[in-house]
């Protein structure tokens, strides 16, 4: 019998239980091929060539976009908020890090996974000891990639536009104090023997669910490479590695 008055689930019979979790079931069931049909719909997502020149900086030194993706043919890169005048990532960035689980199947699967701020390397080098990251993370200071990619809100350098909404769209839902000079997303990008291409960006809660192996590949254009996805055209289900 329970005697103390907390808020908790109603109390049902086995058989009860059973058959509500039976319906329950069918629904969670929809749930996964809608978010497959979805992922499939996401391979399919034509890409953009990136003609900029960025240049990022890292422990080994100044790098290019192409040179992030370490010799593999997808990169996904997670737009940490830390702005340079900060000594300390944004907390629910450092959260969404912290959660991250082991991601060594992406390598297997030919994807690289960094984090890029805006912040200047030594910033980004101390707070990563701090946190015991390992994390590859580059700074993106005085480049536009911030700015191109939407992570940067700053009307004297780009228009304000984030997560798909412009500066009158974000106003109307928001109210007009809404916009933050830095903001959060990942976006994944695609190599074509030395040219790259910019294929998916996602902003806000799109970004929360994104923390493991898995859902990580479901973004990419390749996916999981696994038999129960189909392949879309133009490019094996499982690429030939080499």
């Amino acid at each position: 019998m329970i005697k103390n008055k907390i808020a908790h689930p109603r109390i049902a019979a086995q058989d009860e239980w059973l058959a509500a979790r039976k319906t329950l079931l069918e629904h969670e069931k929809e749930a996964t091929q809608h978010r497959d049909r979805v992922n499939a719909e996401r391979r399919r997502l034509p890409m953009v060539k990136i003609e900029k020149e960025y240049t990022f900086e890292g422990s080994n030194g100044s790098v290019t976009l192409e040179d992030l993706f370490d010799g593999r043919i997808q990169l996904i890169v997670y737009h940490f908020m830390f702005d340079p005048e900060w000594d300390k990532g944004c907390m629910g960035c450092t959260g969404y890090v912290d959660s991250l689980g082991a991601l060594s199947m992406l390598n297997d699967r030919d994807t690289t996974f960094v984090l890029v701020s805006r912040a200047p390397l030594p910033k980004l080098e101390a707070y990563r000891l701090v946190r015991g990251w390992s994390v590859p993370w580059y700074s993106s200071f005085g480049s536009d990639f911030n700015y191109d990619f939407y992570v940067t809100l700053d009307e004297k350098v780009a228009p304000i536009e984030y997560n798909y909404r412009d500066k009158a769209e974000m106003e109307r839902k928001n109210g007009p104090n809404s916009m933050q000079a830095e903001g959060h997303g990942l976006s994944v990008f695609f190599r074509v023997g030395n040219d790259v291409f910019h294929t998916y960006s996602t902003y806000a809660r799109g970004v929360e669910g994104l923390t493991n192996a898995y859902s990580l590949l479901d973004v990419t254009p390749y996916g999981r490479q696994e038999d129960f996805e189909d392949s879309p055209s133009g490019y094996p289900q499982k690429p030939t590695y080499g």
